[in-house]
C-alpha cells in the first residue's frame, strides 16, 4: 500500500487559484465542470450535457416565478445534476480518506499512536492560551454589557426625571396662568 503518495499528492499546493462560483469549495468552471466532462468522456459518469453546458440556473419558486434575494438580486443555483455529483464526490473523498487512515493504522500503528500523542502534546499550550483568552474576553464582554446596561438605565432614569420635572413645570405654569386669569 503506497499511502504516502496519495496524501502527499492531496497536500501539495496547486499552481493556480480558482476565482469563480464554488461548489464544495471547488471552482465550478475550472474544476468541477471539466472534471465531470472528463468523466463523461471516459464513460465514468453520465452528467447530462445541458447541466454541464449551463451549470448555473436561475432560481424559481413553487409558482414558477423568478426568486430574488433580500438584496434584490436574482437567485442563481447550480444545476441539480452537478450538485448531486459533487455530493457523491464529497462522500467518496471522505470514504477514501477514512480508508487511507485505516490502512495507515494497520501498517504503522505505533507511528500513528506517536503522532496522536505528539499532536496532543503540541496542542495543549494552544488550547490553554485560547481558553484563558476566551475567559478574559467573556469577562470583558460581560463587564461591557453590564456597563452599557447601567448607562442605559441611568439615561432612562435621567430622561424620566427630566420628563417629570418638565411636567411639573408645565403644571406650575398652568396653575400660575389660571391665577393670573382669576386675578385679572
Amino acid at each position: 500500500m503506497n499511502n504516502t503518495s496519495y496524501l502527499s499528492q492531496l497536500l501539495t499546493p496547486g499552481t493556480r487559484k480558482a476565482q469563480g462560483r464554488k461548489v464544495w469549495s471547488l471552482d465550478l468552471d475550472t474544476v468541477i465542470v471539466p472534471a465531470l466532462t472528463a468523466g463523461n468522456a471516459c464513460g465514468d459518469s453520465a452528467i447530462p450535457h445541458d447541466a454541464l453546458g449551463a451549470p448555473l440556473r436561475l432560481g424559481y419558486d413553487k409558482t414558477g416565478a423568478v426568486r430574488f434575494s433580500q438584496t434584490g438580486r436574482p437567485i442563481i443555483r447550480v444545476a441539480k445534476e452537478i450538485t448531486g455529483a459533487v455530493a457523491l464526490m464529497r462522500e467518496n473523498v471522505t470514504a477514501s480518506l477514512l480508508n487511507y487512515t485505516h490502512g495507515v493504522l494497520k501498517e504503522y500503528p505505533e507511528q500513528y499512536k506517536a503522532q496522536v500523542e505528539a499532536n496532543h502534546k503540541a496542542g495543549l499550550p494552544i488550547k490553554r492560551l485560547d481558553n484563558n483568552n476566551l475567559a478574559i474576553a467573556l469577562k470583558a464582554q460581560a463587564e461591557a454589557e453590564a456597563k452599557a446596561q447601567a448607562e442605559a438605565e441611568a439615561k432612562a432614569q435621567a430622561e424620566a426625571e427630566a420628563k417629570a420635572q418638565a411636567e411639573a413645570e408645565a403644571k406650575a405654569q398652568v396653575k400660575n396662568h389660571k391665577r393670573e386669569l382669576v386675578t385679572a
